[in-house]
């Protein structure tokens, strides 16, 4: 009897370091914030640099995205080449269904999304679309049209990712445009 007390209490133990020493492992991070930004702007002079959001500009922030604008207090990255703008990158840090994902969005100097790149996954992998899906992003603007079921298919079996994933898109080109009317003289 004791030796089967042990060895069920040792299973237990067993088990539940497999499952601590498994849940890590879900987490994937995919690539480096400086490995992004050189993907996203090769040759480029990359120069980071700090917004800081009124509250009347976060309130406007939000209405044009129509999603959550966590901080008023922005960081992004803006790319020239020979002295002419390349693009501007955001990294979105937002919650999937319970934990998060982070994703650089490129703004083109047009206003328009250039690139998606997926940082890292804290969700399960059956949960993130594949890199097809996120194609569909490239060349919108921010208008009524990009939300899931109009400019953006939704994916079955990923369809919270998929909304956060669109309601980052529509919060970094709300930023975007904000930041671009206070440079405005």
């Amino acid at each position: 009897m004791w030796c089967s007390a042990t060895f069920s209490r040792g299973r237990r133990l067993l088990l539940a370091v497999l499952l601590l020493a498994a849940a890590p492992a879900a987490a994937r991070v995919f690539v480096t914030v400086d490995e992004a930004l050189k993907l996203a702007f090769p040759g480029c002079e990359v120069t980071r640099r700090t917004a800081y959001l009124t509250p009347e500009q976060v309130k406007r922030a939000r209405g044009l995205a129509a999603a959550e604008v966590p901080s008023a207090l922005i960081n992004y990255y803006v790319a020239a080449r020979s002295g002419q703008p390349a693009g501007t990158a955001y990294f979105d840090t937002h919650r999937v269904r319970t934990l998060p994902e982070t994703l650089m969005i490129v703004v083109d100097p047009q206003g328009r999304v250039g690139r998606i790149e997926v940082l890292s996954f804290r969700e399960p992998e059956e949960y993130k679309p594949r890199g097809a899906w996120y194609q569909q992003f490239l060349g919108k603007t921010l208008d009524p049209d990009l939300q899931l079921k109009r400019d953006i298919r939704p994916v079955t079996g990923a369809t919270l990712t998929a909304r956060a994933t669109t309601d980052a898109v529509r919060r970094v080109l709300a930023l975007h445009r904000i930041l671009g009317e206070e440079r405005k003289p």
